[in-house]
């Protein structure tokens, strides 16, 4: 059986900054961090999503307010098309 190529996924990645991180209310659900995308439209900057990562040895780590981070977005190649160039 042939070696498979390792095949990239079509990618882009955008800084952001954690605005805030959100407490639950309820113990049982993950704190959350705000993350303002920079270079996203005004009204659809924020993503929310669960402040748990894990750091280079395996340990839990959370992010704090202020973090500048990277957001990237990857897809299947299937599920992408090549672009037409406009002149």
């Amino acid at each position: 059986m042939p070696d498979e190529q390792k095949i990239d996924k079509p990618s882009t990645t955008l800084p952001g900054v954690v605005e805030k991180v959100i407490k639950s209310p309820d113990p049982a659900e993950p704190e959350k961090a705000q993350i303002a995308v920079e270079s996203a439209d005004h009204l659809y900057r924020e993503i929310r999503i669960e402040n748990n990562l894990k750091d280079a040895d395996g340990n839990d780590v959370a992010l704090k307010p202020g973090a500048k981070v990277d957001v990237t977005v990857e897809a299947e190649p299937e599920d992408t098309i090549v672009k037409q160039n406009i002149a």
